[in-house]
């Protein structure tokens, strides 16, 4: 390897109307210096939101510190990952709540989740200003191809749940380029798949025709730059390139067959083409194609709505007929607590299911999940009485080796949320002094 020439991290792998980029390869690095891997892996950022808060519950520990033998019901999903992530209590999102009412306590705690707005006697609006993943892309994102990456599975103005009592625009975006320009996110799998694998030059009819033809499979556009690439690569890259191919032709397959399903199941239902009606189904869609877009350091700053906040959503797949939104407000009925807690359960599986991909995924001596650092929460805590404090959060993976995790962190209460997204910009390489309502950064969760 040491006489072949070294290639560039942004090496790109084109067809017509494709454009595929590699994952880190020992051929990116230096030439004559075959026994280092390429520099230090880039760390990754990512929010996994869930709506209507979480059956706390089922979701907290008894003690602190090092995780307990056996993880509260919610959790237990991730028990094969106990030593993957960190627990934090006592985190809260103080400007979610209000004295008099404008978007709602779903719109609040949605729409300004990311950006540490503070609370106010008098408003009609959030205007929370730019959410702290766009902070983070600004400064970072000239590096990769995407300079973030907003997904998502459900939108209320499908749904038809858009009303006077809920602000489209607050339970439908994480992400704010300011107070007034929200990201939307991307909930056709298709659509994330053509961005991800896509040049973005518009195709002449005819290009597009023979595209469409093609369908099956974005590789065959980029056989030849394929071989080319391969036979100056030594066995352990050419493994590297085949394993990293074949995920790709992985996601085309299930796209495939979701979109087959999406037609069959529902004719005429007025939403993005295919999008699974299955919800885990759809969310390891998307998830697969985060790990490709972290893999290949496509992006690094990722936001990931699960349901729109205020979410009416069904889950029939698990024999929950009725609405998750009207279940949170249980009263106190068991029966329902105990849908909530399911959906909740059933929300963490999929997750779980993600981090062990990305557990999988290796990087050099470490793998994806190792280098990254996933949220995973909600801007509700108790979703029956729509409190903001003690709000449910986790964070996976060790950013790099900055994490110590496999245990539970409990700050003192009324911490700010903001708190551990300046921790978090920090370990981005984005030093902002401040943001929103924070205090300071987060205690506890470094390895010191």
């Amino acid at each position: 390897m040491i006489t072949r020439k070294s290639l560039s991290r942004r090496t790109l792998l084109r067809g017509v109307g494709t454009a595929i980029a590699l994952p880190a390869l020992d051929a990116m690095a230096p030439a004559f210096a075959s026994s280092q891997l390429p520099g230090p892996k880039p760390v990754r950022m990512a929010f996994v939101y869930v709506p209507n808060g979480i059956d706390m519950k089922h979701w907290t520990p008894d003690n602190e510190g090092a995780f307990p033998a056996s993880l509260p019901r919610i959790l237990k999903p991730m028990e094969p990952f106990r030593n993957d992530f960190t627990l934090l209590s006592n985190l809260t999102h103080n400007g979610g709540r209000a004295l008099l009412d404008g978007p709602g306590d779903h719109g609040r705690c949605c729409g300004g989740y990311l950006s540490g707005i503070q609370p106010r006697k008098t408003f009609v609006d959030i205007k929370a200003g730019i959410s702290m993943d766009q902070i983070v892309a600004n400064q970072i994102g000239g590096q990769t191809r995407f300079a973030s990456l907003e997904i998502g599975l459900e939108d209320a103005r499908q749904a038809g749940d858009c009303d006077s009592g809920y602000s489209c625009a607050y339970t439908n975006n994480l992400s704010w380029r300011s107070e007034t320009q929200a990201l939307p996110p991307i909930l056709d799998p298709r659509a994330l798949f053509e961005r991800l694998f896509g040049t973005g030059a518009e195709l002449s009819p005819e290009a597009r025709a023979r595209q469409a033809k093609y369908r099956k499979s974005i590789l065959d556009f980029v056989m030849g730059d394929t071989q080319k690439l391969e036979s100056n690569l030594g066995p352990t890259d050419r493994r590297k390139l085949d394993e990293y191919m074949s995920s790709i032709r992985s996601i085309e397959k299930q796209l495939e067959r979701a979109e087959k399903d999406t037609a069959r199941i529902n004719p005429g239902m007025d939403k993005p083409y295919g999008i699974p009606a299955d919800f885990a189904e759809h969310f390891k869609l998307m998830t697969d194609m985060i790990t490709v877009a972290f893999q290949a350091d496509m992006s690094r700053v990722v936001t990931f709505l699960v349901s729109r906040e205020g979410s009416s959503r069904a889950y029939r797949e698990i024999g929950i007929p009725d609405g998750h939104h009207p279940l949170t407000h249980h009263m106190n009925k068991p029966d329902l607590i105990e849908k909530v807690t399911q959906i909740n359960t059933y929300h963490m599986t999929q997750f779980a299911g993600w981090v062990e991909k990305l557990k999988a995924t290796k990087e050099g001596d470490s793998n994806l999940l190792d280098n990254s650092m996933i949220v995973y929460g909600a801007g509700l805590s108790d979703g029956n009485r729509h409190t903001h404090e003690d709000l449910p959060t986790i964070i996976a993976g060790r950013a790099g080796g900055y994490i110590k995790p496999g245990r539970r962190i409990t700050s003192r209460r009324e911490t700010p949320m903001s708190n551990l997204y300046l921790t978090m910009m920090d370990r981005m390489g984005v030093k902002v002094e401040h943001f929103g309502d924070a205090t300071g950064r987060l205690n506890g969760l470094d390895l010191g």
